[in-house]
């Protein structure tokens, strides 16, 4: 998905930037990247964290950057920040998002004059530098900001660096969200709430559907306000958001107690123990096991020192590998023991299988899954979510097309029902192919409701289709 962070301040901001973009590690696999503007102008530097973190890659940066105004990302792929020079004037640019319709733009920017792109490895076009090809059609940025997310098909937040201060614009629909923060002589706008905390700022506000303000050292100024339509991304508080964040009032943290809490209000099984896949996961069962009264254990233990992320290799049976090498089994915890396991979610099915496994091997008598949100049934299309280049590379839809065959795409509503026997005969599959004792999913329902968020304020695309 990736982050952002940007500083505004009265002295260096070095320091600032670098702790805070770090704090977004847990967001994006491929680069990090910060800019600062200072006395000698522009400086910036981007490097490749697929395979250190990115405090280790900065280090030196930071000793040789200075300057009062400066921004920082995580990106999944694109190199950024950019640092772009236009009849605007020079300014900095880094964005968090998706564009589905980047040829499309690509053709209107060259029949509007713009005469060439730099592509990336791959030969794709970086969708950083069209959001400042897009800006620089109009007269002003933030009109250019503006322009660009109306017609951007996706999402796309972003941060622009002038010489005079930075522009925060959270996306249309609001679907990541941006936060701002202030201490004595500086403000900072973050992706992450808590990120900012331990440099001393304090909460100041939560920028709204397509609001664009202004920063700088002295003040934080609305330059366009916000929407009233919001379509925030619900999956940010069911696995991507840091637990010490919160988005629209609500904690990540809290947010998961609840999910496990309503899991367990409508669930009977008998267990001995009840565990999450750490660590999103983990938060869920504690929220399960609270209400339940079955006693919260740690079977395995998360090996993290050499792979801080299980996503982070760029090949999906990397991915897989490392997930299994992460996970060490506690087998005086599991030999005999009837376990209640929860993860955040269910995507492919090949990780949860495998941790099952060796949950039996290891001498489980019982693994019940539970998942903290409903079936997954269509890729999303408005965050870089996940790699997958087909939908049947979920497991959902691989049992339906089982099921239904050429008619599966025009049953999937039924399925999203979980009320209806269709629902119940794709839990059954999927439970049977990946060998679970039980296997019962959060309704969306109470998903929502966990939220403490309007529903029709949250998006749910990725579990039934509407947008």
């Amino acid at each position: 998905m990736g982050g952002l962070f940007g500083v505004a301040s009265k002295q260096d901001c070095v320091f600032d930037l670098f702790f805070g973009t770090d704090y977004h590690s847990h967001l994006g696999t491929k680069r990090g990247g910060m800019a600062v503007y200072g006395k000698n102008g522009f400086q910036r530097a981007i490097h490749n964290i697929e395979n250190s973190p990115f405090r280790t890659k900065f280090e030196r940066d930071v000793e040789e950057m200075s300057g009062n105004l400066g921004i920082g990302c995580i990106s999944d792929n694109e190199p950024q920040p950019l640092i772009v020079r236009s009849h605007l004037g020079n300014f900095v640019i880094t964005t968090v998002g998706r564009i589905n319709n980047l040829d499309e733009l690509v053709k209107r920017a060259f029949a509007e004059g713009a005469t060439h792109f730099l592509e990336m490895s791959g030969g794709d076009i970086n969708p950083t530098e069209l959001a400042a090809a897009l800006i620089n059609r109009r007269d002003t940025i933030p009109e250019g900001i503006k322009y660009a997310q109306s017609i951007i098909e996706g999402s796309m937040s972003m941060l622009v660096m002038t010489s005079e201060g930075i522009y925060a614009a959270r996306d249309r629909l609001g679907r990541t969200p941006i936060i701002i923060g202030q201490k004595e002589g500086a403000y900072c706008a973050s992706f992450e709430s808590f990120a900012y905390l331990n440099l001393g700022y304090e909460d100041c506000k939560e920028l709204g559907p397509g609001e664009i303000d202004f920063i700088t050292p002295e003040a934080v100024q609305v330059i366009n306000p916000p929407s009233r339509e919001m379509k925030i991304c619900t999956f940010l508080w069911v696995y991507y958001g840091y637990p010490s964040s919160s988005y629209e009032g609500m904690n990540v943290e809290k947010m998961r107690y609840n999910c496990g809490d309503m899991l367990a209000r409508r669930d009977h099984v008998e267990a001995d123990c009840v565990a999450g896949i750490p660590d999103s996961g983990t938060a869920h069962a504690v929220g399960y096991a609270n209400r339940s009264q079955i006693h919260f254990s740690r079977p395995f233990i998360k090996y993290t020192p050499t792979w801080p992320r299980s996503f982070m290799p760029q090949h999906q049976r990397q991915r897989n590998l490392i997930a299994r090498m992460k996970l060490i089994p506690v087998e005086a915890l599991i030999r005999d023991q009837r376990l209640v396991l929860i993860d955040d979610s269910l995507v492919r099915g090949t990780q949860l299988r495998e941790t099952a496994e060796f949950l039996y091997h290891s001498g489980a008598k019982e693994v019940h899954i539970r998942l903290a949100c409903p079936p997954l049934l269509y890729g999303c299309k408005y965050l870089n979510f996940s790699r997958s280049s087909s939908e049947l590379d979920l497991i959902t839809r691989r049992v339906i097309k089982r099921l239904e065959g050429d008619n599966a795409d025009q049953r999937l509503s039924t399925y999203a029902n979980p009320d209806s026997p269709e629902y119940a005969r794709m839990v059954e599959e999927i439970r049977k192919e990946l060998k679970f004792t039980t296997l019962k999913y959060h309704r969306l329902d109470d998903m929502m409701a966990s939220t403490g968020v309007s529903p029709c304020k949250l998006c749910t695309y990725c579990w039934n289709g509407k947008e």
